[in-house]
Order: C-alpha cells, then structure tokens, then sequence
C-alpha cells in the first residue's frame, strides 16, 4: 500500500484538503485526531502529560486543551516535551491503523500530520509527501476566523511550528491554498487521480 503524508502549518486549511480525499474514495487516518484521544479519558497519555505540566492544565480533572495549549506553544521546550510524551504513542496507532486499511485492500492512505518531515529526512514509511503551503498572515486570519482564538494566540501558534516551505524539499506535490475552496478541490482532485495512475 501507498501511504502518503499530508502535512502543512497550522491554518493552512490541510483538513479541508484531507476531507476532500476523503470524499474522493482515498482513505485518511488523522494523526491530530489521534493525538487528541491519547489525552481525552482515558487515552494512552494522559497520566504521562499531567505528571509533566502539572494539574493546572486539568478542568474538572479532564486535561484542557486550552489550558495545555497556552503552555506549550509559548515554550518551545515544553512543546518538545509534550512531543516526546505523544508522539511514539501517536504513530504506533497510526501504523495500526494504515495496516488496517492495508488489510483491507486499500491501495494508498492519506496521513494527515502537521508534525511530518519536522527531522533532517523524511519519514522512512512515508512514500510521498503533499504540503499544503498558505501565506502566513492568511493563516493567522483563518484561525482568528473559524477558529475563535486571539490573533496573539494565532502568531504564537504559527511561531512554534517549523517553517512549511521547509518541507518542500521532500515534497511529491506543493497545494496552494491562497485562493478560494474551487481551486483548492481543483488540485486535490488533480493529485487523486495521479493517485490512482490516471492523469493524463
């Protein structure tokens, strides 16, 4: 099976990217998704994450994302260390989870991931790369808009992530999400069927 990295800053509108593979009939396993459930109730993480930062994160002893948030994208070490708490848990179920779909019969998979080809290589289990790239200030509007938090919070956020354009070295396919959502379809779909061996 193909399995495909999905990644971009945050903002950059990589989910409405990844949805639209969805629809498209290309499987997606959502890494954020999963990092969410790791530290809901119950999740695989969360003991390790409130004995590191504390119960001060918690609202009604549930570890607030919020609360999380404002500690780690304003410390670049925290953020690394939340990190190294999450992310082995993280991409064993989404090796899990690709094997799943492999069993099935799936042909490719999406990866969706912010936090792919953050390293000097890019993932050995990745085949190919897609980076949704958007200009900063435009995501700093969409996540002030659809998103409801600050534009402080929105800087900071963008700030503690690696620069996408970095990753554009490793990538297959570069998806410029600066214009409306028909031209965004337009080259999702252009990739699908490169996907699936039938551009022309």
């Amino acid at each position: 099976m193909h399995i495909i990295g999905l990644t971009g800053g945050t903002g950059s509108g990589k989910s409405t990217v990844a949805s639209r593979f969805e629809t498209s009939g290309i499987p997606v396993v959502d890494a954020d998704a999963i990092g969410h459930e790791l530290i809901a109730p119950g999740g695989a993480a969360v003991d390790a994450v409130v004995q590191s930062f504390g119960e001060n994160i918690l609202t009604g002893g549930i570890i607030d994302r919020a609360k999380l948030g404002a500690v780690v994208f304003s410390d670049p070490e925290a953020l690394r260390q939340l990190n190294n708490i999450v992310h082995p848990a993280l991409f064993t179920e989404v090796g899990h989870r690709c094997a799943k779909y492999a069993a099935a019969g799936e042909a490719a998979v999406i990866v969706d991931a912010a936090l792919l080809a953050e390293g000097p290589e890019l993932e050995a289990w990745l085949d190919d790369l897609i980076v949704v790239e958007c200009p900063a200030e435009l995501r700093v509007h969409r996540l002030v808009s659809f998103r409801g938090i600050s534009e402080t919070d929105a800087r900071q956020r963008i700030a503690a992530q690696k620069d996408p354009a970095t990753k554009n070295v490793w990538a297959t396919w570069l998806i410029d999400n600066s214009g409306n959502l028909e031209a965004l379809n337009a080259q999702v779909d252009k990739i699908v069927s490169e996907i699936h061996g039938t551009a022309s």
